[in-house]
């Protein structure tokens, strides 16, 4: 990542990285579309209901594994080799025990937040048996994204890819068997769900304790390699990252809660059009994971030159397929919304969101990929700053202000361009600032 063309690098590293996103979103998808379908569409609410409240409580932990990303990667850069075994068993050491925290956390709270969102009184009962199921497989689904990161941060994001592939095929035969042989419904796709994580996470762990270098993990090594320095570092970098992710999901609770307000049908409708939503994050979200690792080992060889190509390139390849695929969802959105229900009612609610939101979202990666690329360069504050103004509080007071006004499903969905394009632009300026301040003497540039 050091040396060489950089487009073919980033669009190798990218893509299977998307792909990979794309199948783990496409676990709740799968379970959304084989209740809808199979099940009914109460149902299909109680599932849809429990994406904002997953991703709340998920996201400070795999914002934890950004951190370990960037750790790893600045090592690798810098040529220090030898500290990589201590980093891994220190990242993975979160790993464990962040998963336990949080599969014992989802059982407590599950009820209690559905209520505070206002779940409708039909979908409630439903919703919190399957949050319930799906906290159980926490520890799995944690340990799949820190390995993941892990061997990204070598360069390595075809292996993940590969076990992600095998458990989505798993999940969705899963689903078929539990709901409609076993008639397990909600139950059904929440532990097939679980059993697909555990598959995709003992792939990528294998992989790391049968690697013949530093990267090798062993489970006896996990306290004699801790080191606090690592530990520190990971969450000074993690840390912001995942608080990023959490206001961003608190907004988007508040959002759920709006959404929920106009019933069980809508909810339904809503989370089927969000399983789009997810494919076109997860193609911007390989591209600003590729900011970060790049940047990041090139910022430890202390190339400005490279830093600066490698964020330009992950911003026009990342939005240009993100674009892409925007695209062709829209123009096939009527089948493939079909693939979840054929209740009227719930299609009309899930174009209102496919119109307005699905078909910019592409604008997403306008500020997500500059704020991978500043905490590759250990800046991980500022992009977190700008995320909680932009995707919390300017929605939080657009939902409770502006909403309001004129209460539509349309008008309340509106809220995520608007906030997209606002945030954008104050996160651009600071990082081109970041940059500045990085690499303060224009003239020491190395050759890129």
């Amino acid at each position: 990542m050091t040396e060489g063309p950089l487009a073919g690098k980033i669009l190798r590293f990218a893509l299977p990285l998307a792909a990979s996103s794309v199948l783990q979103q496409l676990f709740n998808a799968a379970d959304t579309a084989v209740v809808g379908r199979f099940a009914s569409s109460v149902a299909m609410a109680a599932v849809s209901s429990n994406g904002a409240v997953i991703n709340l409580l998920v996201a400070l932990f795999t914002g934890l594994s950004v951190g370990a990303n960037v750790v790893i990667g600045n090592l690798l850069g810098a040529g220090k080799r030898k500290h990589i075994p201590e980093a891994v068993h220190t990242v993975m050491a979160i790993a464990l025990v962040s998963g336990v925290f949080l599969m014992a956390l989802g059982a407590v709270i599950a009820r209690p937040i559905l209520q505070l969102m206002g779940a409708p009184d039909d979908v409630i009962g439903l919703a919190v048996v399957y949050l319930r199921i799906y906290f159980a497989g926490m520890p799995a689904i944690l340990l799949y994204n820190f390995t993941s990161a892990i061997l990204r941060s070598r360069g390595d994001s075809k292996r993940p890819v590969i076990a992600l592939t095998i458990a989505g095929v798993l999940n969705v035969l899963l689903n078929l068997l539990f709901v409609i042989v076993f008639k397990l419904h909600v139950i059904g796709v929440a532990l097939a769900t679980v059993l697909s994580n555990c598959v995709s996470a003992g792939m990528t762990l294998y992989c790391l304790m049968t690697e013949e270098d530093e990267f090798r993990f062993r489970f006896q090594d996990v306290f004699r390699l801790f080191r606090k320095e690592y530990l520190k570092t990971t969450a000074r970098i993690g840390i912001p990252a995942g608080l990023q992710g959490m206001v961003f999901s608190v907004s988007n609770v508040v959002i759920q809660s709006g959404i929920n307000s106009f019933g069980s049908d809508c909810v339904a409708g809503m989370g089927a059009a969000l399983s789009f939503d997810h494919i076109s994050w997860c193609m911007m979200n390989g591209f600003s994971q590729a900011a970060v690792t790049f940047v990041s080992q090139n910022y430890g060889a202390k190339n400005r030159a490279r830093c600066k190509r490698s964020l330009q390139l992950c911003m026009l390849l990342g939005i240009g397929s993100d674009a892409f695929v925007v695209l062709l969802m829209m123009l096939f959105r009527h089948p493939l919304i079909h693939l979840f229900t054929t209740d009227e009612a719930v299609i009309h609610y899930a174009m209102v969101r496919l119109m307005c939101e699905v078909s910019v979202h592409f604008l997403c990666g306008t500020y997500e990929i500059p704020a991978g690329a500043m905490r590759g360069m250990n800046h991980s504050m500022v992009p977190t700053l700008i995320t909680v103004f932009g995707t919390c509080v300017l929605r939080l007071v657009y939902v409770w202000f502006i909403f309001p006004l004129h209460r539509t499903p349309e008008m309340l969905i509106l809220v995520y361009p608007v906030s997209w394009i606002i945030t954008a632009i104050f996160m651009n300026t600071a990082c081109v600032r970041v940059f500045h301040k990085a690499f303060p003497a224009e003239g020491s540039e190395a050759a890129g």
